[in-house]
Protein backbone atom coordinates (compact mmCIF):
# COMPACT_ATOMS: atom_id res chain seq x y z
CA UNK A 1 0.00 0.00 0.00
CA UNK A 2 2.87 2.38 0.82
CA UNK A 3 4.14 1.96 -2.57
CA UNK A 4 0.90 2.21 -4.44
CA UNK A 5 0.56 5.74 -2.16
CA UNK A 6 3.56 7.19 -3.49
CA UNK A 7 3.16 6.66 -7.11
CA UNK A 8 1.70 8.54 -9.16
CA UNK A 9 -1.36 8.12 -11.52
CA UNK A 10 0.48 8.42 -13.90
CA UNK A 11 2.95 5.52 -13.16
CA UNK A 12 0.05 3.60 -12.33
CA UNK A 13 -1.33 3.92 -16.32
CA UNK A 14 2.00 3.05 -17.41
CA UNK A 15 2.25 0.00 -15.98
CA UNK A 16 -1.10 -1.09 -16.44
CA UNK A 17 -0.21 -0.33 -20.12
CA UNK A 18 2.50 -2.78 -20.14
CA UNK A 19 0.82 -5.27 -18.32
CA UNK A 20 -1.72 -5.35 -20.78
CA UNK A 21 0.32 -5.32 -23.31
CA UNK A 22 2.55 -8.66 -21.83
CA UNK A 23 -1.03 -9.88 -21.42
CA UNK A 24 -1.51 -9.65 -25.23
CA UNK A 25 1.49 -10.94 -26.47
CA UNK A 26 1.26 -14.25 -23.76
CA UNK A 27 -2.24 -14.55 -25.42
CA UNK A 28 -1.25 -14.06 -29.28
CA UNK A 29 1.57 -16.96 -28.37
CA UNK A 30 -0.88 -18.97 -26.57
CA UNK A 31 -3.41 -18.20 -29.99
CA UNK A 32 -0.41 -19.29 -32.44
CA UNK A 33 0.61 -22.72 -30.63
CA UNK A 34 -2.96 -23.54 -30.92
CA UNK A 35 -3.18 -22.91 -34.26
CA UNK A 36 0.21 -24.78 -34.77
CA UNK A 37 -1.47 -27.81 -32.97
CA UNK A 38 -5.26 -27.60 -35.12
CA UNK A 39 -2.88 -27.32 -38.65
CA UNK A 40 -1.36 -30.74 -36.96
CA UNK A 41 -4.34 -32.47 -36.23
CA UNK A 42 -5.76 -31.63 -39.48
CA UNK A 43 -3.33 -32.88 -41.34
CA UNK A 44 -3.37 -36.20 -39.47
CA UNK A 45 -7.00 -36.60 -39.90
CA UNK A 46 -6.50 -36.07 -43.55
CA UNK A 47 -3.78 -38.71 -43.74
CA UNK A 48 -5.66 -41.05 -41.90
CA UNK A 49 -8.97 -40.80 -43.37
CA UNK A 50 -6.82 -41.13 -47.12
CA UNK A 51 -5.40 -44.20 -45.83
CA UNK A 52 -8.90 -45.34 -44.97
CA UNK A 53 -10.23 -44.56 -48.24
CA UNK A 54 -6.95 -46.32 -50.17
CA UNK A 55 -7.56 -49.19 -47.59
CA UNK A 56 -11.34 -49.65 -48.61
CA UNK A 57 -10.41 -49.44 -52.25
CA UNK A 58 -7.19 -51.51 -52.39
CA UNK A 59 -10.05 -54.67 -50.50
CA UNK A 60 -12.23 -54.00 -53.35
CA UNK A 61 -10.26 -53.73 -56.06
CA UNK A 62 -8.52 -57.31 -54.39
CA UNK A 63 -12.19 -58.61 -54.79
CA UNK A 64 -11.89 -58.27 -58.43
CA UNK A 65 -8.98 -59.59 -60.80
CA UNK A 66 -5.55 -59.10 -59.58
CA UNK A 67 -3.79 -56.81 -61.42
CA UNK A 68 -0.47 -55.76 -60.94
CA UNK A 69 -0.23 -52.59 -58.54
CA UNK A 70 -0.29 -49.03 -59.35
CA UNK A 71 3.19 -48.86 -57.67
CA UNK A 72 4.48 -51.94 -59.51
CA UNK A 73 2.22 -51.14 -63.03
CA UNK A 74 5.22 -49.00 -64.08
CA UNK A 75 7.71 -48.78 -67.26
CA UNK A 76 10.80 -46.56 -67.28
CA UNK A 77 12.24 -45.93 -71.22
CA UNK A 78 15.62 -44.36 -71.00
CA UNK A 79 16.41 -43.77 -74.25
CA UNK A 80 19.84 -42.89 -74.17
CA UNK A 81 21.74 -40.92 -76.25
CA UNK A 82 25.54 -42.42 -77.05
CA UNK A 83 28.15 -40.44 -74.81
CA UNK A 84 26.47 -38.90 -72.44
CA UNK A 85 27.62 -40.75 -69.28
CA UNK A 86 24.47 -43.36 -69.95
CA UNK A 87 26.61 -46.30 -69.06
CA UNK A 88 27.29 -44.65 -65.66
CA UNK A 89 23.66 -44.22 -64.97
CA UNK A 90 22.52 -47.36 -66.08
CA UNK A 91 24.94 -49.53 -63.93
CA UNK A 92 23.29 -47.64 -61.41
CA UNK A 93 19.73 -49.09 -61.99
CA UNK A 94 21.44 -52.25 -62.60
CA UNK A 95 22.87 -52.34 -59.33
CA UNK A 96 19.47 -51.79 -57.40
CA UNK A 97 16.78 -54.01 -59.68
CA UNK A 98 17.39 -57.05 -56.91
CA UNK A 99 16.90 -54.47 -54.20
CA UNK A 100 13.91 -52.65 -55.04
CA UNK A 101 12.62 -55.67 -57.58
CA UNK A 102 11.94 -54.18 -60.79
CA UNK A 103 13.71 -55.41 -63.85
CA UNK A 104 16.30 -53.95 -66.13
CA UNK A 105 16.28 -54.51 -70.20
CA UNK A 106 18.46 -53.47 -72.60
CA UNK A 107 16.93 -52.83 -76.23
CA UNK A 108 19.38 -53.97 -78.54
CA UNK A 109 19.16 -52.65 -82.23
CA UNK A 110 20.50 -53.81 -84.86
CA UNK A 111 23.97 -52.17 -86.04
CA UNK A 112 22.68 -49.67 -82.56
CA UNK A 113 20.02 -47.89 -85.21
CA UNK A 114 18.09 -45.60 -83.12
CA UNK A 115 14.72 -46.11 -85.86
CA UNK A 116 13.54 -48.68 -85.69
CA UNK A 117 10.98 -50.51 -88.69
CA UNK A 118 6.91 -49.97 -88.36
CA UNK A 119 6.49 -53.62 -87.53
CA UNK A 120 8.77 -53.65 -84.88
CA UNK A 121 7.62 -50.31 -83.53
CA UNK A 122 4.49 -52.20 -83.15
CA UNK A 123 5.83 -55.14 -81.52
CA UNK A 124 8.11 -53.19 -79.19
CA UNK A 125 5.29 -50.86 -78.38
CA UNK A 126 3.20 -53.91 -77.61
CA UNK A 127 5.43 -56.00 -75.54
CA UNK A 128 6.20 -53.05 -73.20
CA UNK A 129 2.54 -52.56 -72.34
CA UNK A 130 1.36 -56.60 -72.27
CA UNK A 131 4.54 -58.09 -70.77
CA UNK A 132 3.41 -58.32 -67.07
CA UNK A 133 6.34 -60.20 -66.01
CA UNK A 134 8.61 -57.40 -66.16
CA UNK A 135 6.92 -54.29 -64.40
CA UNK A 136 7.69 -52.82 -62.97
CA UNK A 137 10.49 -52.37 -65.86
CA UNK A 138 13.52 -50.40 -66.54
CA UNK A 139 13.69 -50.51 -70.59
CA UNK A 140 17.09 -48.56 -71.83
CA UNK A 141 18.82 -48.62 -75.42
CA UNK A 142 19.96 -46.35 -77.76
CA UNK A 143 16.44 -45.55 -79.86
CA UNK A 144 14.74 -42.85 -80.34
CA UNK A 145 11.42 -41.26 -78.52
CA UNK A 146 8.08 -44.20 -79.74
CA UNK A 147 4.95 -41.81 -79.17
CA UNK A 148 3.52 -45.02 -77.51
CA UNK A 149 -0.61 -43.10 -77.84
CA UNK A 150 -0.27 -44.02 -81.46
CA UNK A 151 -0.27 -47.17 -81.06
CA UNK A 152 -3.63 -48.52 -79.71
CA UNK A 153 -2.38 -49.43 -75.96
CA UNK A 154 -3.55 -48.16 -72.81
CA UNK A 155 -1.13 -46.16 -70.88
CA UNK A 156 2.36 -44.91 -71.61
CA UNK A 157 5.70 -45.31 -70.23
CA UNK A 158 7.80 -42.76 -68.18
CA UNK A 159 10.47 -41.13 -70.01
CA UNK A 160 13.39 -40.51 -69.08
CA UNK A 161 17.04 -39.46 -70.68
CA UNK A 162 20.40 -36.92 -70.07
CA UNK A 163 21.77 -34.58 -72.44
CA UNK A 164 25.61 -33.29 -72.94
CA UNK A 165 26.92 -30.04 -74.23
CA UNK A 166 27.27 -30.95 -78.16
CA UNK A 167 30.57 -30.35 -78.72
CA UNK A 168 32.06 -32.59 -75.39
CA UNK A 169 29.56 -35.13 -76.30
CA UNK A 170 30.96 -35.45 -80.31
CA UNK A 171 34.73 -35.38 -78.80
CA UNK A 172 33.96 -38.00 -76.42
CA UNK A 173 32.48 -40.09 -79.35
CA UNK A 174 35.57 -39.58 -81.19
CA UNK A 175 38.27 -40.54 -79.05
CA UNK A 176 35.79 -43.52 -78.00
CA UNK A 177 35.92 -44.76 -81.33
CA UNK A 178 39.12 -45.35 -81.54
CA UNK A 179 40.66 -45.89 -78.20
CA UNK A 180 37.65 -47.04 -76.22
CA UNK A 181 37.17 -47.00 -72.33
CA UNK A 182 37.74 -48.26 -69.41
CA UNK A 183 34.66 -50.21 -69.43
CA UNK A 184 36.00 -52.87 -71.52
CA UNK A 185 39.62 -52.09 -72.18
CA UNK A 186 40.37 -54.84 -74.51
CA UNK A 187 37.49 -54.81 -77.21
CA UNK A 188 38.76 -53.58 -80.50
CA UNK A 189 36.71 -50.27 -81.66
CA UNK A 190 35.76 -49.24 -85.28
CA UNK A 191 38.73 -46.87 -85.50
CA UNK A 192 41.48 -48.88 -83.52
CA UNK A 193 44.81 -47.38 -85.10
CA UNK A 194 43.55 -43.89 -86.16
CA UNK A 195 45.54 -41.72 -83.94
CA UNK A 196 44.64 -38.70 -85.28
CA UNK A 197 43.51 -36.11 -82.71
CA UNK A 198 39.84 -34.07 -83.09
CA UNK A 199 41.84 -30.50 -83.87
CA UNK A 200 43.42 -32.38 -86.37
CA UNK A 201 40.45 -34.30 -87.75
CA UNK A 202 38.55 -30.69 -87.88
CA UNK A 203 41.30 -28.92 -89.54
CA UNK A 204 41.45 -31.38 -92.68
CA UNK A 205 37.64 -31.64 -92.98
CA UNK A 206 37.16 -34.81 -91.73
CA UNK A 207 33.97 -36.54 -91.73
CA UNK A 208 34.33 -38.17 -88.18
CA UNK A 209 34.55 -34.42 -86.73
CA UNK A 210 31.90 -32.87 -89.45
CA UNK A 211 29.30 -30.60 -87.39
CA UNK A 212 26.69 -33.23 -88.99
CA UNK A 213 27.69 -35.40 -86.51
CA UNK A 214 26.96 -32.81 -83.88
CA UNK A 215 23.03 -33.80 -85.25
CA UNK A 216 22.24 -36.76 -82.94
CA UNK A 217 20.39 -35.53 -79.69
CA UNK A 218 17.72 -33.25 -81.08
CA UNK A 219 16.35 -36.55 -83.17
CA UNK A 220 16.78 -38.93 -80.38
CA UNK A 221 14.10 -36.82 -78.44
CA UNK A 222 12.21 -35.89 -82.09
CA UNK A 223 11.15 -38.87 -82.65
CA UNK A 224 10.80 -41.46 -85.85
CA UNK A 225 9.19 -39.03 -88.00
CA UNK A 226 11.53 -38.51 -91.19
CA UNK A 227 12.04 -34.54 -90.46
CA UNK A 228 13.41 -35.50 -87.52
CA UNK A 229 16.60 -37.01 -89.13
CA UNK A 230 16.90 -34.20 -91.52
CA UNK A 231 20.29 -32.44 -90.50
CA UNK A 232 19.73 -28.96 -89.10
CA UNK A 233 15.75 -28.90 -89.50
CA UNK A 234 14.42 -26.58 -87.15
CA UNK A 235 10.64 -28.30 -87.37
CA UNK A 236 13.29 -31.16 -85.40
CA UNK A 237 14.07 -28.86 -83.00
CA UNK A 238 10.76 -27.56 -81.92
CA UNK A 239 9.29 -30.98 -81.82
CA UNK A 240 12.16 -32.39 -79.44
CA UNK A 241 11.40 -29.07 -77.53
CA UNK A 242 7.57 -29.87 -76.97
CA UNK A 243 8.22 -34.21 -76.01
CA UNK A 244 11.02 -32.85 -73.71
CA UNK A 245 8.65 -30.71 -71.80
CA UNK A 246 5.77 -32.98 -72.20
CA UNK A 247 6.35 -36.61 -72.91
CA UNK A 248 9.74 -36.96 -70.39
CA UNK A 249 9.45 -36.89 -66.31
CA UNK A 250 12.84 -36.11 -66.19
CA UNK A 251 15.75 -34.89 -68.46
CA UNK A 252 18.89 -34.11 -66.93
CA UNK A 253 22.29 -33.15 -67.98
CA UNK A 254 25.87 -34.81 -67.84
CA UNK A 255 27.70 -32.20 -66.09
CA UNK A 256 25.13 -32.32 -63.17
CA UNK A 257 24.50 -36.08 -63.37
CA UNK A 258 24.28 -36.66 -59.58
CA UNK A 259 21.67 -34.00 -59.24
CA UNK A 260 19.58 -35.77 -61.60
CA UNK A 261 19.91 -39.18 -60.12
CA UNK A 262 19.15 -37.20 -56.57
CA UNK A 263 15.73 -35.90 -58.10
CA UNK A 264 15.04 -39.11 -59.74
CA UNK A 265 15.22 -40.77 -56.32
CA UNK A 266 12.68 -38.58 -54.85
CA UNK A 267 10.29 -38.45 -57.56
CA UNK A 268 10.44 -42.69 -58.15
CA UNK A 269 12.24 -44.07 -55.36
CA UNK A 270 9.93 -47.36 -56.42
CA UNK A 271 13.10 -47.22 -58.55
CA UNK A 272 15.82 -45.33 -57.11
CA UNK A 273 15.55 -45.71 -53.52
CA UNK A 274 19.50 -45.73 -52.37
CA UNK A 275 20.63 -44.64 -56.04
CA UNK A 276 22.65 -41.00 -55.03
CA UNK A 277 24.14 -42.73 -52.44
CA UNK A 278 25.35 -45.37 -54.29
CA UNK A 279 26.21 -43.14 -57.11
CA UNK A 280 28.71 -41.19 -54.50
CA UNK A 281 30.14 -44.40 -53.10
CA UNK A 282 29.40 -47.43 -55.27
CA UNK A 283 32.31 -48.82 -57.28
CA UNK A 284 30.87 -48.39 -60.25
CA UNK A 285 30.19 -44.84 -60.28
CA UNK A 286 31.57 -43.00 -63.35
CA UNK A 287 32.98 -46.44 -64.40
CA UNK A 288 32.75 -45.57 -68.19
CA UNK A 289 35.22 -42.94 -69.08
CA UNK A 290 36.69 -42.59 -72.86
CA UNK A 291 40.65 -42.70 -72.63
CA UNK A 292 43.08 -40.62 -74.82
CA UNK A 293 41.01 -37.54 -75.02
CA UNK A 294 42.88 -34.36 -75.45
CA UNK A 295 41.28 -30.92 -75.18
CA UNK A 296 40.54 -28.72 -78.21
CA UNK A 297 42.08 -25.94 -78.92
CA UNK A 298 40.11 -22.14 -79.52
CA UNK A 299 40.20 -22.19 -83.33
CA UNK A 300 38.91 -25.65 -83.54
CA UNK A 301 35.41 -25.01 -81.08
CA UNK A 302 35.76 -21.22 -82.54
CA UNK A 303 35.07 -23.27 -86.23
CA UNK A 304 32.39 -25.68 -85.31
CA UNK A 305 30.40 -22.74 -83.80
CA UNK A 306 30.13 -21.81 -86.61
CA UNK A 307 28.14 -24.01 -87.93
CA UNK A 308 24.65 -23.85 -87.79
CA UNK A 309 23.86 -27.34 -87.13
CA UNK A 310 25.81 -26.59 -83.95
CA UNK A 311 24.01 -23.27 -82.66
CA UNK A 312 20.67 -25.43 -83.33
CA UNK A 313 21.90 -28.22 -81.37
CA UNK A 314 23.47 -25.71 -78.64
CA UNK A 315 19.83 -24.21 -78.61
CA UNK A 316 18.62 -27.64 -77.58
CA UNK A 317 21.40 -28.51 -75.06
CA UNK A 318 20.62 -24.93 -73.67
CA UNK A 319 16.65 -25.53 -73.43
CA UNK A 320 17.26 -28.95 -71.92
CA UNK A 321 19.46 -27.38 -69.18
CA UNK A 322 17.30 -24.51 -68.41
CA UNK A 323 14.15 -26.42 -68.01
CA UNK A 324 16.60 -29.46 -65.45
CA UNK A 325 17.72 -26.04 -63.62
CA UNK A 326 13.82 -24.87 -62.75
CA UNK A 327 12.79 -28.40 -61.92
CA UNK A 328 15.97 -28.73 -59.55
CA UNK A 329 15.36 -25.19 -58.06
CA UNK A 330 11.99 -26.62 -56.97
CA UNK A 331 13.25 -29.93 -55.76
CA UNK A 332 16.21 -29.60 -53.88
CA UNK A 333 17.90 -26.79 -51.33
CA UNK A 334 21.34 -26.05 -50.51
CA UNK A 335 22.63 -26.51 -47.25
CA UNK A 336 26.31 -26.08 -46.09
CA UNK A 337 27.53 -27.10 -49.47
CA UNK A 338 25.42 -30.22 -49.87
CA UNK A 339 22.15 -30.20 -52.17
CA UNK A 340 19.30 -32.16 -50.06
CA UNK A 341 15.48 -32.92 -51.17
CA UNK A 342 12.90 -31.23 -50.43
CA UNK A 343 10.20 -32.86 -48.21
CA UNK A 344 6.06 -33.24 -49.06
CA UNK A 345 5.13 -29.19 -48.81
CA UNK A 346 0.92 -30.54 -49.88
CA UNK A 347 -1.37 -32.12 -47.71
CA UNK A 348 -4.97 -33.14 -48.30
CA UNK A 349 -8.01 -31.90 -46.23
CA UNK A 350 -11.99 -31.18 -46.11
CA UNK A 351 -12.38 -34.75 -47.24
CA UNK A 352 -15.66 -35.56 -47.78
CA UNK A 353 -17.71 -37.58 -47.73
CA UNK A 354 -16.63 -38.44 -43.95
CA UNK A 355 -15.73 -42.20 -43.33
CA UNK A 356 -17.33 -43.71 -40.46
Amino acid sequence: MGLLRIMTPHKIQLLAVLAFGVSMLFIENQIQKLEESRAKLERTIARHQVAEVEQRHNEDTGRESSPPADKDDVVIIYNRVPKTASTSFTNIAYDLCGKNRFHVLHINTTKNNPVMSLQDQVRFVRNVSSWREMKPGFYHGHVAYLDFSKYGVKGKPMYINVVRDPIERLVSYYYFLRFGDDYRPGLRRRKQGDKKTFDECVSSGGSDCAPEKLWLQIPFFCGHHSECWNVGSRWALEQAKYNLVNEYLLVGVTEELEDFIMILEAALPRFFKGATELYKTGKKSHLRKTTEKKPLTKETIAKLQQSNIWKIENEFYEFALEQFQFVRAHAVREKDGELYVLAQSFFYEKIYPKVN
